[in-house]
């Protein structure tokens, strides 16, 4: 489909809560949102690097209305701060985007919980957040959650046996179980929201391969080396414009419906124009759906749906 930021409806009226908003595909999300109207919650570790965000926004887009608030995903804790104050600012919140993320190729490291830091925060952060925030979302007007996935999904897989990657860890996999649990959470959430009749829908969207600042963090462990083989993927990446598209489409394009997946529609979905794309066998089983969802009310302690 043709479809670019100029299609995003008016957003006047709407409050949207984007995690990740201090840069990359976060910071393009806030501020396409921004510009078409939205009351935009920049939710960043690091408040710093949030204000800095809120300028350039506020310069690109004169008026803008923004928050900055601080959420670690990475912990639990923080979380339920972030979630407890929004909720007592806010009556409601139109859009949550799931957007942070992070991809390491060093060692295993852990979130302050004990999960392993790329499941802990892709995935179970967002998870406790939304389930968090629902109530408010609720109450918003033709509220909307989008996920963000990966093309790493595809080949990834969940070892229930070993989530946390204890026993066998890879960053690579790692990354991408991530990711398809990020996957199968949207799926499943869109699954439980249609069964009580919920107003909410949740939506997923995937970059493809787009220039972000997630590429030169996942190598600064390696040096110089590891600065250059950094630069040379950033070759085949189309612009974080671009790669932002889909998850814009996903929150605010008229007609999506829930449980749409949306990413780049060429080169086996790693960059184009935007279109629906299909997830994986794993992440749409219903059994992992309800395995993960389970697991993952456990380790979070955020039981909801």
């Amino acid at each position: 489909m043709t479809w670019n930021a100029a299609d995003i409806p008016d957003q006047t009226g709407r409050l949207a809560v984007v995690t990740g908003a201090n840069s990359g595909l976060g910071l393009v999300t806030a501020t396409e949102l921004a510009r078409h109207g939205a009351d935009v919650v920049l939710a960043v570790r690091n408040t710093t690097a949030g204000d800095a965000a809120a300028r350039t926004i506020a310069e690109a887009v004169p008026g803008a209305k923004l928050r900055v608030r601080r959420l670690d995903l990475a912990s639990l804790a923080s979380v339920a701060t972030f979630a407890d104050a929004v909720a007592e600012e806010l009556g409601q919140i139109d859009l949550l985007v799931n957007n942070a993320g992070l991809v390491l190729l060093g060692p295993r490291r852990t979130t302050s919980d004990g999960f392993e830091l790329h499941l802990g925060t892709n995935m179970l952060g967002h998870f406790a957040l939304t389930g968090r925030l629902l109530p408010l979302l609720a109450r918003g007007d033709a509220p909307r959650v989008v996920s963000l996935s990966s093309i790493t999904h595809k080949t990834a897989h969940l070892a229930f046996d070993d989530l946390m990657s204890e026993r066998d860890y890879r960053a690579a996999p790692a990354y991408g179980a991530s990711k398809l649990a990020t996957t199968v959470f949207g799926i499943e959430l869109d699954r439980r929201l249609r069964a009580i009749g919920s107003p909410v829908l949740s939506t997923l969207a995937h970059p493809g391969l787009s220039s972000t600042n997630l590429t030169p963090r996942a190598w600064e462990h390696r040096g110089r080396i590891g600065g250059w083989t950094a630069r040379l993927g950033l070759l085949a990446t189309q612009p974080v414009e671009q790669g932002a598209l889909p998850q814009l489409h996903a929150a605010t394009a008229p007609g999506v419906r829930g449980g749409q997946f949306f990413g780049p529609g060429r080169f086996r979905e790693t960059r184009g124009r935007v279109a629906e794309v299909r997830a994986s066998a794993e992440a749409t089983d219903l059994v992992v759906g309800r395995r993960l969802w389970d697991a993952a009310q456990g380790l979070t302690g955020v039981a909801y749906l």
